[in-house]
Formats: C-alpha cells, structure tokens, sequence
C-alpha cells in the first residue's frame, strides 16, 4: 500500500521491501484483537473517536527506519 505514495510523491527508497532502501514495516497479527480504549490511545490529543471499537486483528510491531518504534509488549 505504500508503494504507490512513495512513487506518486517520487520519495526515494521507501514504499518497497529492497535491499538497501528504508524498513518502514507495520507487522499485523491477524489472529490478535484490539479494542481501543484510552489506555492504548498513543495520539497525542490522547482520545479516538474509535475508541470501544473493537479491531478484529493486532498491530504487534512497526519498524521506521530499520528501527522498533513500537512493540505489542511496550504497552504490556
């Protein structure tokens, strides 16, 4: 899904799983819930209007970078 921004907006080294270009990665868990709640909202106006709303998957870690940035057990 990233790709095609990364060529509209002609952002070198991203968009793609190469080597040599930036790891911005998001790793789904598809067998995890979330629900949203205001203890797991990281926004920083601190509320969604999602929240109760119950995902039917996990975000379990995203990579910018090549860097963790977040991490299912850095809310644990």
């Amino acid at each position: 899904m990233s790709h095609a921004v990364a060529d509209c907006f002609q952002i070198n080294e991203r968009g793609y799983i190469r080597e040599g270009y930036h790891a911005d990665l998001v790793i789904v868990d598809p067998g995890g819930k979330t629900t949203v709640s205001a203890s797991n909202i990281l926004y920083k106006c601190g509320w969604s209007p999602l929240e109760g709303f119950r995902f039917p998957a996990a975000i379990s870690h995203t990579f910018v970078n090549g860097n963790l940035v977040y991490g299912k057990w850095y809310m644990e």
